[in-house]
């Protein structure tokens, strides 16, 4: 419960009518349970996002990613993500505005020693509270992993998980 509501006070990307020459700093945290037969599968993740709006609807910047996951009756396993995102971004009046991410990078998982790549699409609306601090929500996107080490072979996936999962967020526009 406590992860939830962690979840639910941080979570989701950055975004709002992007101001060109402005940094935008944000977050997602997401919390995933499945059941599959017998077996459970949990994760809980932490994504921080940093950006420099170098124009009125793109940002560009450096995203991470931290995830702790677990299935029942194994280890636990984490997997690190460092990357680049590309973000636009567009008003749909003064509260809300719509954006879609773009990322790719590095990443590593612990377990099995595996390193590999990313790619992600998001999509996502940004409620603008107050002086350009707001939440963002997301329900799913696109995603590609590939993933090889010493201890697997060659894993390689591509998910289309709209609807599917759910990320809340917080952001904020620092103006320069």
């Amino acid at each position: 419960m406590k992860k939830l509501l962690v979840a639910v006070v941080l979570l989701v990307t950055t975004m709002m009518s992007a101001q060109k020459g402005s940094i935008l700093l944000g977050g997602n945290v997401g919390f995933g349970s499945e059941k599959i037969g017998d077996d459970k599968y949990e994760n809980f993740e932490f994504s921080p996002k940093v950006g420099y709006q170098f124009a009125d609807h793109w940002t560009a910047g450096v995203e991470g990613s931290i995830t702790n996951s677990k299935i029942s009756g194994l280890d636990r396993q984490e997997e690190y993500k460092i990357g680049a995102f590309a973000r636009y971004s567009t008003p749909l009046s003064q509260m809300f505005s719509f954006y879609a991410d773009l990322g790719t990078g590095y990443q590593t998982r612990t377990l099995d020693n595996a390193k590999g790549i990313y790619a992600s699409f998001d999509p996502g609306v940004f409620i603008n509270m107050k002086n350009g601090f707001g939440v963002n929500f997301s329900i799913g996107g696109i995603n590609y992993n590939n993933l090889s080490g010493k201890n697997i072979d060659r894993e390689e996936n591509f998910k289309f998980n709209f609807g599917k999962t759910l990320n809340i967020g917080i952001s904020k526009n620092f103006g320069l």
